[in-house]
């Protein structure tokens, strides 16, 4: 007890630090392992369905040709018909789409459709994805589950077959991948696998996939849906002003009392580039303060958490150090190792080697800018730019 009372404020706000990062690793589902991923086997060709896949595309000319090519080279045993729908763009994505079908049969299940212009009370996105889905409709009524995915991922040529194998096999209504985001520039490496790690947390995959657990989260980059869920769950009409539609349409799958999956991607990818830190921020300036429901309570507390959880242990392990207060440095470098063994099998999805664990702190830090100044952009009326729209 003299040692407790003896104990100086630094010390204490260290074993705080050490506390939440015990509870991390061993409670929230074991979030950190990074360990929910897609089996190899694929569905067989009794299992396989008509299968229809939307892409909403706006200005995404220099990547949507190989996200169509990688559809249409699937090896999936059934039926598939690709949907694009072009946002109104301006660089000739449409044309892009149309030229990645280079066989008669590939021409023949693509569909390279114009979008309507924005009606009020729609993102952008959810209203290509509405028109996706009613031509989808009438040139497919038969199919059973729609592919929603970005113009921007390339698919491996057996993911749709090993997501129809996951949903058939478990009965899982809903399908998702976080799937591997490029990380070859200074600031991807930086700030991308500190991302995965982050949403991991916040909607742990094990906690998603267990039907008993209400948490719900998905990737709009991947989902694979049924559509009779889909529909049960209000479709994307239930959606349509959402900025984090992905978790969104999840939370209303889920909520129809059936099972959804969301696991990491290793060879399925994204082609968007993050060269300059920029890039990074303004994406997640976009909907970093709406995930905190606009309310600047939650943005305070979640500035303490991170202050307490990822800044201060490397901190006090420096601050320990200078002020011969070995109590201090001690619980700092332990929670600073605690945080880099959670970090690690996230860095190996990445190939990272485990040094990178170090600077979680740094993009921390980064990351907690980023929302402070999506609050500021919102608190300021300046809403949420993106695409060319800016949505209030």
């Amino acid at each position: 007890m003299d040692v407790l009372a003896a104990m100086p404020l630094a010390a204490w706000v260290s074993l705080a630090a050490v506390l939440v990062w015990l509870g991390l690793l061993l409670g929230r589902g074991g979030f950190w392992r990074a360990d929910q991923k897609l089996d190899n086997a694929g569905v067989t060709h009794d299992e396989a369905v008509p299968v229809v896949a939307v892409i909403p595309a706006r200005d995404e000319v220099f990547t949507i040709g190989r996200t169509v090519h990688s559809l249409l080279r699937q090896d999936y045993p059934g039926p598939l018909t690709v949907v694009v729908v072009d946002d109104n763009s301006s660089d000739g994505t449409a044309e892009a789409a149309r030229a990645a079908a280079e066989r008669p049969d590939e021409k023949a299940c693509l569909h390279v459709i114009q979008g309507e212009p924005l009606p009020a009370g729609w993102s952008g996105k959810m209203w290509a994805v509405h028109q996706g889905l009613t031509h989808a409709r009438q040139v497919t009524p038969e199919a059973k589950y729609v592919l929603l995915t970005d113009a921007e991922i390339e698919h491996n040529p057996g993911n749709l077959s090993r997501l129809m194998a996951r949903a058939v096999r478990e009965n899982r209504a809903l399908v998702s991948l976080m799937v591997r985001l490029r990380c070859v520039s200074v600031w991807e490496k930086l700030l991308i696998p500190a991302f995965v790690f982050f949403f991991q947390k916040l909607y742990p995959f094990p906690k998603v996939n267990d039907p008993r657990s209400k948490v719900a989260g998905a990737a709009g980059g991947c989902m694979l849906v049924r559509l009779d869920a889909f529909d049960a769950a209000g479709g994307i009409e239930a959606i349509k002003s959402e900025l984090i539609d992905d978790c969104a349409l999840a939370r209303n799958v889920k909520a129809q009392n059936v099972s959804i999956w969301l696991g990491l991607a290793t060879r399925t990818r994204s082609l968007r580039r993050y060269e300059g830190q920029g890039e990074i921020w303004r994406i997640v300036t976009r909907t970093a303060f709406t995930q905190l429901g606009n309310s600047a309570l939650n943005l305070l507390l979640m500035l303490a958490f991170m202050a307490v959880t990822y800044l201060w242990p490397p901190v006090a392990l420096v601050w320990g150090a200078v002020t011969a207060d070995p109590v201090t440095a001690a619980l700092g470098l332990i929670g600073w190792g605690l945080m880099a063994v959670a970090y690690w099998p996230t860095l190996k999805v990445y190939h990272m080697p485990r040094w990178r664990a170090l600077t979680l702190p740094a993009a921390a830090l980064l990351y907690a800018g980023m929302t402070v100044d999506s609050a500021r952009r919102h608190w300021m009326g300046r809403g949420r730019a993106w695409k060319g729209r800016v949505y209030q």
